[in-house]
């Protein structure tokens, strides 16, 4: 059986194939359609071993359109055996799905109306499965959800302070990255490691949270309604003061509906480490001007820092310490720098970082849970890769068995 995957963002498409059958699914091809818009849009598509790996190549993709179909244009191109489903990783799923399901019309339905919390995240999604649906119809698809790990939080952590009439419209914490945070719980239990009984684990990348565990599950997590809050990000700003936003909303002069689509737009693109900067948004290259002596790209750095070691302060205190820290996304996985600061000044509470070790190079092809603690570190401390795709394959061959 072969599994497609498709994680879409606002400018690129990754997707995989999945060989399932009846153990843990394995990885095969994996590919990115990037640039989606810009008319120098890109695709590479190759073996999952590194073996014969080809340069990305040009292509057509001004639209999300014309990008799916170059996507499974590249799937048809290999000679593999048929597509047996498709996965999607789907941001928001709305106050009323709150499990991985087969999609249907009713589910399409149901995603339309979540839009409202996820306007820039999940309308892009929506019309990539319903074009991949269109071109692959003689197969099951699935919607898989970021925040269905994050179910298992308490009505504590879950419930705003707000009137009732709003949360009963399903305005709560829902949390995010949350095939991210279960793809780390997985590969521990299928490493044979003892799962930690307090946890927390950062996933850092342009979008980053933090989120806190008990025995595998999520107690508390920093994003809420939408993934713009919690820490800082490449791009969003994290927590802010509610009155912020309105005093955001009073500076822009024009009607409602274009102040509201103006802020949003601020907080989710012009905002968090590259804002502060006044660079791009990518941390190697801030890292650089800071190097240099470039002072807003430095204040960048220790704004993301702060916010970050500030969230597993508050975790540890939350559940009474930590047994496991884990690092995982793409800072968290390759920026040695930002771990190590991250966890400076954290020795306390019994964090004790192994520098050789965080500077060794990744061993394993860096698949597999890489430890970084020194030895006499109470709380162990972690990297492990974010598998998000192969935890949508579970989860779709989960669903297929059941069905």
């Amino acid at each position: 059986m072969h599994l497609l995957v498709v994680n879409s963002g606002s400018s690129s498409i990754k997707f995989s194939i999945f060989a399932a059958d009846n153990s843990s699914p394995r990885s095969l091809y994996e590919g990115e359609l990037s640039g989606i818009g810009s008319g120098h849009a890109t695709i590479h598509f190759n073996p999952s071993s590194g073996k014969d790996k080809k340069p990305p190549a040009p292509v057509q993709a001004q639209d999300s359109v014309e990008a799916i179909a170059r996507v499974v244009e590249a799937v048809r191109q290999y000679s593999l055996p048929h597509i047996d489903a498709v996965g999607y990783r789907v941001v928001h799923p709305g106050a009323k799905l709150d499990h991985h399901t087969r999609i249907t019309d009713a589910v399409l339905h149901e995603l339309d109306e979540a839009a409202v919390f996820a306007p820039l995240h999940d309308p892009p999604a929506i019309k990539i499965i319903r074009h991949t649906m269109a071109r692959l119809p003689h197969v099951p698809h699935f919607a898989c959800f970021d925040t269905v790990f994050h179910q298992t939080m308490p009505e504590t952590a879950s419930t705003y302070a707000i009137p009732l009439e709003y949360r009963e419209r399903g305005a709560r914490r829902y949390g995010f990255h949350g095939l991210s945070f279960e793809s780390t719980v997985a590969q521990i239990r299928e490493a044979s490691m003892t799962m930690p009984r307090r946890m927390v684990i950062a996933h850092l990348g342009s979008g980053c949270s933090v989120t806190a565990l008990i025995d595998g599950r999520s107690i508390d997590t920093t994003m809420g309604l939408t993934p713009t809050g919690g820490v800082v990000m490449g791009t969003r700003p994290g927590d802010l003061d509610p009155g912020l936003v309105l005093y955001l909303l009073r500076q822009i002069k024009c009607d409602c509906t274009e102040a509201v689509n103006a802020v949003e737009q601020l907080l989710n693109f012009a905002s968090g480490v590259a804002a502060l900067s006044g660079l791009p948004n990518d941390m190697r290259s801030t890292r650089k001007a800071a190097a240099d002596g470039n002072a807003r790209a430095q204040l960048a750095i220790d704004i993301f820092t702060r916010s970050t070691r500030k969230s597993i302060g508050s975790f540890s205190w939350l559940m009474g310490g930590l047994d496991t820290i884990v690092f995982t996304g793409g800072i968290g996985e390759h920026d040695t720098r930002s771990r190590a600061e991250i966890l400076a000044g954290l020795e306390p509470l019994g964090i004790s970082l192994d520098v050789k070790l965080n500077d060794a190079e990744k061993t394993d092809s860096g698949t597999k849970p890489r430890r970084i603690s020194a030895s006499e570190s109470k709380t162990e401390i972690f990297v492990i890769p974010a598998k998000e795709d192969w935890m949508i394959a579970r989860h779709v061959q989960s669903m297929l068995g059941e069905g």
